[in-house]
Protein backbone atom coordinates (compact mmCIF):
# COMPACT_ATOMS: atom_id res chain seq x y z
CA UNK A 1 0.00 0.00 0.00
CA UNK A 2 3.03 2.28 1.04
CA UNK A 3 4.43 1.94 -2.28
CA UNK A 4 1.14 2.29 -4.34
CA UNK A 5 0.92 5.56 -3.17
CA UNK A 6 4.35 6.73 -3.50
CA UNK A 7 3.35 6.08 -6.90
CA UNK A 8 -0.12 7.89 -6.84
CA UNK A 9 2.37 11.32 -5.53
CA UNK A 10 5.00 10.86 -8.26
CA UNK A 11 2.16 9.99 -11.03
CA UNK A 12 0.14 13.20 -9.63
CA UNK A 13 3.08 15.44 -9.68
CA UNK A 14 4.22 14.10 -13.01
CA UNK A 15 1.05 14.81 -14.42
CA UNK A 16 0.44 17.87 -13.35
CA UNK A 17 4.00 19.34 -14.69
CA UNK A 18 3.31 17.37 -18.07
CA UNK A 19 -0.10 18.83 -18.55
CA UNK A 20 1.47 22.60 -17.76
CA UNK A 21 3.61 22.41 -20.41
CA UNK A 22 2.14 20.09 -23.02
CA UNK A 23 -1.10 22.00 -22.67
CA UNK A 24 -0.66 24.83 -21.41
CA UNK A 25 2.81 26.00 -22.78
CA UNK A 26 3.12 23.63 -25.62
CA UNK A 27 -0.32 23.05 -27.47
CA UNK A 28 -2.13 26.64 -25.67
CA UNK A 29 0.47 29.04 -25.81
CA UNK A 30 3.35 27.79 -28.52
CA UNK A 31 0.74 26.89 -30.96
CA UNK A 32 -2.86 27.73 -30.64
CA UNK A 33 -3.87 24.68 -31.24
CA UNK A 34 -6.43 24.98 -28.06
CA UNK A 35 -7.38 28.56 -26.60
CA UNK A 36 -6.74 28.56 -23.05
CA UNK A 37 -10.03 30.00 -20.83
CA UNK A 38 -8.66 33.17 -19.36
CA UNK A 39 -8.34 32.11 -15.79
CA UNK A 40 -6.85 29.03 -16.92
CA UNK A 41 -3.84 30.76 -19.04
CA UNK A 42 -3.76 33.22 -16.22
CA UNK A 43 -2.70 30.74 -14.10
CA UNK A 44 -0.33 28.77 -16.43
CA UNK A 45 1.45 32.20 -17.32
CA UNK A 46 2.02 33.04 -13.29
CA UNK A 47 2.11 29.78 -11.91
CA UNK A 48 3.41 27.58 -14.47
CA UNK A 49 6.83 28.38 -13.59
CA UNK A 50 6.30 27.76 -9.90
CA UNK A 51 4.72 24.29 -10.93
CA UNK A 52 7.22 23.05 -13.64
CA UNK A 53 10.26 25.41 -12.82
CA UNK A 54 10.26 26.87 -16.52
CA UNK A 55 9.41 29.90 -17.61
CA UNK A 56 6.98 29.48 -20.23
CA UNK A 57 7.80 32.84 -22.53
CA UNK A 58 11.48 31.27 -22.79
CA UNK A 59 10.13 27.74 -23.05
CA UNK A 60 7.65 29.01 -25.99
CA UNK A 61 10.18 30.56 -27.86
CA UNK A 62 12.52 27.94 -27.61
CA UNK A 63 10.40 25.70 -28.95
CA UNK A 64 9.26 28.27 -32.02
CA UNK A 65 12.78 28.05 -32.73
CA UNK A 66 13.05 24.45 -32.88
CA UNK A 67 10.41 24.38 -35.18
CA UNK A 68 11.83 26.82 -37.58
CA UNK A 69 15.16 25.35 -37.51
CA UNK A 70 14.36 21.85 -36.97
CA UNK A 71 17.56 19.59 -37.06
CA UNK A 72 19.70 22.27 -38.54
CA UNK A 73 23.15 23.69 -36.71
CA UNK A 74 20.69 26.29 -35.07
CA UNK A 75 18.29 23.66 -33.64
CA UNK A 76 18.08 24.70 -29.86
CA UNK A 77 18.07 21.34 -29.08
CA UNK A 78 18.52 18.55 -32.18
CA UNK A 79 20.35 15.13 -31.18
CA UNK A 80 21.87 15.70 -34.86
CA UNK A 81 24.24 18.67 -33.21
CA UNK A 82 24.75 17.21 -29.86
CA UNK A 83 23.74 13.33 -29.78
CA UNK A 84 21.06 11.82 -27.82
CA UNK A 85 23.09 11.86 -24.22
CA UNK A 86 23.64 15.26 -25.10
CA UNK A 87 20.40 16.87 -25.54
CA UNK A 88 19.83 17.39 -21.77
CA UNK A 89 22.73 19.55 -21.70
CA UNK A 90 22.19 21.26 -24.86
CA UNK A 91 17.94 22.22 -24.17
CA UNK A 92 19.26 23.78 -20.82
CA UNK A 93 22.06 25.71 -22.20
CA UNK A 94 19.58 26.89 -24.88
CA UNK A 95 16.73 27.68 -22.43
CA UNK A 96 19.19 29.99 -20.46
CA UNK A 97 20.25 31.42 -23.66
CA UNK A 98 16.40 32.33 -24.74
CA UNK A 99 16.23 34.07 -20.75
CA UNK A 100 18.86 36.30 -21.19
CA UNK A 101 17.90 36.97 -24.86
CA UNK A 102 14.15 37.91 -24.35
CA UNK A 103 15.58 39.78 -21.23
CA UNK A 104 18.23 41.90 -23.31
CA UNK A 105 15.78 42.20 -26.48
CA UNK A 106 17.46 40.08 -28.80
CA UNK A 107 15.64 40.28 -32.35
CA UNK A 108 15.82 36.35 -32.33
CA UNK A 109 14.00 35.85 -29.42
CA UNK A 110 11.30 38.13 -29.42
CA UNK A 111 10.47 37.74 -32.78
CA UNK A 112 9.31 34.65 -31.87
CA UNK A 113 7.44 35.77 -29.23
CA UNK A 114 4.11 37.41 -30.98
CA UNK A 115 0.61 36.42 -28.70
CA UNK A 116 2.91 36.59 -25.38
CA UNK A 117 1.87 39.12 -24.30
CA UNK A 118 3.34 38.79 -20.77
CA UNK A 119 7.17 39.04 -19.64
CA UNK A 120 9.75 36.70 -18.95
CA UNK A 121 8.63 35.82 -15.26
CA UNK A 122 10.04 37.77 -12.56
CA UNK A 123 12.24 34.83 -11.06
CA UNK A 124 14.24 34.34 -13.99
CA UNK A 125 15.17 37.55 -14.33
CA UNK A 126 15.84 38.84 -11.08
CA UNK A 127 18.47 35.79 -10.58
CA UNK A 128 15.88 33.44 -8.28
CA UNK A 129 15.25 30.72 -10.97
CA UNK A 130 15.84 28.21 -7.93
CA UNK A 131 12.90 29.18 -5.96
CA UNK A 132 10.70 26.76 -7.79
CA UNK A 133 13.06 23.83 -7.41
CA UNK A 134 13.61 24.63 -3.77
CA UNK A 135 10.01 24.93 -2.69
CA UNK A 136 9.36 21.48 -3.91
CA UNK A 137 12.39 20.36 -2.38
CA UNK A 138 11.33 21.65 1.13
CA UNK A 139 7.46 20.03 0.51
CA UNK A 140 9.46 16.81 0.27
CA UNK A 141 11.07 17.12 3.51
CA UNK A 142 8.27 18.94 4.85
CA UNK A 143 6.32 15.12 3.95
CA UNK A 144 9.49 13.17 5.30
CA UNK A 145 9.44 14.47 8.29
CA UNK A 146 6.52 14.83 9.24
CA UNK A 147 5.43 11.61 8.29
CA UNK A 148 8.63 9.39 8.37
CA UNK A 149 7.74 8.36 4.42
CA UNK A 150 10.82 9.91 3.06
CA UNK A 151 9.95 7.86 0.08
CA UNK A 152 6.87 9.83 -0.54
CA UNK A 153 8.25 12.81 0.03
CA UNK A 154 10.97 12.00 -2.70
CA UNK A 155 8.04 10.71 -5.08
CA UNK A 156 6.37 13.92 -4.67
CA UNK A 157 10.24 15.90 -5.73
CA UNK A 158 10.94 13.60 -8.41
CA UNK A 159 7.22 13.75 -9.91
CA UNK A 160 6.81 17.80 -9.87
CA UNK A 161 10.10 18.25 -11.34
CA UNK A 162 10.37 15.75 -13.73
CA UNK A 163 10.01 17.54 -17.09
CA UNK A 164 13.77 18.31 -18.19
CA UNK A 165 13.85 13.71 -18.01
CA UNK A 166 10.10 14.20 -19.86
CA UNK A 167 11.88 16.96 -22.31
CA UNK A 168 15.13 14.98 -22.78
CA UNK A 169 13.14 12.11 -24.17
CA UNK A 170 11.04 13.67 -26.75
CA UNK A 171 13.69 16.14 -28.33
CA UNK A 172 16.03 13.08 -28.36
CA UNK A 173 14.24 10.12 -29.71
CA UNK A 174 11.48 12.13 -30.97
CA UNK A 175 13.96 13.09 -33.63
CA UNK A 176 16.15 9.72 -33.97
CA UNK A 177 14.14 6.65 -33.20
CA UNK A 178 10.75 5.53 -34.70
CA UNK A 179 8.91 5.64 -38.26
CA UNK A 180 7.86 8.74 -40.26
CA UNK A 181 4.17 9.02 -41.67
CA UNK A 182 5.33 12.35 -43.28
CA UNK A 183 8.28 13.62 -45.64
CA UNK A 184 9.00 16.71 -43.47
CA UNK A 185 12.46 18.64 -44.16
CA UNK A 186 13.84 17.09 -40.84
CA UNK A 187 14.39 14.02 -38.79
CA UNK A 188 11.23 14.14 -36.91
CA UNK A 189 10.36 10.52 -35.87
CA UNK A 190 7.20 9.52 -34.22
CA UNK A 191 8.52 7.32 -31.46
CA UNK A 192 5.70 5.40 -29.72
CA UNK A 193 7.39 4.97 -25.81
CA UNK A 194 8.02 8.87 -26.07
CA UNK A 195 4.21 9.38 -26.82
CA UNK A 196 3.06 7.15 -24.55
CA UNK A 197 5.07 7.81 -21.43
CA UNK A 198 4.66 11.77 -22.34
CA UNK A 199 1.08 12.56 -23.82
CA UNK A 200 1.25 12.39 -27.04
CA UNK A 201 4.32 14.35 -27.51
CA UNK A 202 6.67 11.37 -29.27
CA UNK A 203 4.98 11.61 -32.22
CA UNK A 204 7.14 14.56 -33.49
CA UNK A 205 6.78 13.76 -37.15
CA UNK A 206 3.00 14.30 -36.71
CA UNK A 207 3.67 17.53 -34.85
CA UNK A 208 5.99 18.79 -37.37
CA UNK A 209 4.09 18.25 -40.39
CA UNK A 210 0.91 19.44 -38.34
CA UNK A 211 2.03 21.82 -35.41
CA UNK A 212 -1.13 23.85 -35.28
CA UNK A 213 -2.78 20.19 -34.58
CA UNK A 214 -3.99 19.83 -30.82
CA UNK A 215 -4.22 16.08 -31.59
CA UNK A 216 -0.32 14.39 -32.36
CA UNK A 217 -1.28 11.14 -32.83
CA UNK A 218 -2.66 10.09 -37.02
CA UNK A 219 -2.84 6.42 -37.65
CA UNK A 220 -5.26 4.08 -34.80
CA UNK A 221 -2.22 2.53 -33.42
CA UNK A 222 -0.98 5.95 -32.42
CA UNK A 223 -1.51 6.68 -28.67
CA UNK A 224 -1.91 10.38 -27.60
CA UNK A 225 -3.26 10.70 -24.16
CA UNK A 226 -2.84 14.48 -24.64
CA UNK A 227 -5.43 14.72 -27.05
CA UNK A 228 -7.88 12.37 -24.12
CA UNK A 229 -6.72 15.62 -22.21
CA UNK A 230 -7.73 18.15 -24.23
CA UNK A 231 -10.98 16.60 -25.00
CA UNK A 232 -11.47 16.17 -21.05
CA UNK A 233 -10.49 20.32 -21.09
CA UNK A 234 -12.83 21.19 -23.90
CA UNK A 235 -15.72 19.22 -22.37
CA UNK A 236 -14.65 20.64 -18.97
CA UNK A 237 -14.84 24.34 -20.22
CA UNK A 238 -11.06 25.04 -19.27
CA UNK A 239 -9.86 25.53 -22.79
CA UNK A 240 -11.58 25.12 -26.54
CA UNK A 241 -9.95 22.80 -29.02
CA UNK A 242 -9.10 25.36 -31.85
CA UNK A 243 -7.79 23.00 -34.36
CA UNK A 244 -7.01 19.03 -35.03
CA UNK A 245 -6.15 16.67 -37.47
CA UNK A 246 -9.39 15.03 -38.79
CA UNK A 247 -9.19 12.19 -41.36
CA UNK A 248 -12.51 13.34 -44.09
CA UNK A 249 -11.73 10.21 -46.35
CA UNK A 250 -9.77 7.02 -45.69
CA UNK A 251 -6.53 7.70 -46.08
CA UNK A 252 -6.56 11.61 -46.65
CA UNK A 253 -5.74 13.45 -43.99
CA UNK A 254 -6.25 17.61 -43.36
CA UNK A 255 -6.45 19.95 -40.26
CA UNK A 256 -9.64 21.22 -39.21
CA UNK A 257 -10.68 23.94 -36.83
CA UNK A 258 -13.19 22.42 -33.83
CA UNK A 259 -16.88 23.06 -33.73
CA UNK A 260 -17.55 26.25 -32.35
CA UNK A 261 -19.30 26.48 -28.43
CA UNK A 262 -20.32 28.92 -25.74
CA UNK A 263 -17.42 30.05 -24.15
CA UNK A 264 -17.01 31.65 -20.62
CA UNK A 265 -16.05 34.57 -19.94
CA UNK A 266 -13.12 35.47 -18.14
Amino acid sequence: MYFALCFLVFAAGYLLSLVTISIGYHRGLAHGAVRLHPLVRRLVIVGGNWITGLDPKAWVVMHRLHHEHSDTPHDPHSPTNCGLLGIFREQLRSYKRAIVGLSRGKARYTQHAHGLDFPVNPLNTAGLWFLPYLLHGLVGVAIGVTTGAWLLGFAYVVGMLSHPLQGGIVNALGHAAGPRNFDTDDNSRNNFWAALLILGEGFQNNHHRYPASAKFSFKASEIDLGWAVCLLGDALHLWSIERALVLPKPGAVDVAPAPERPRLAA
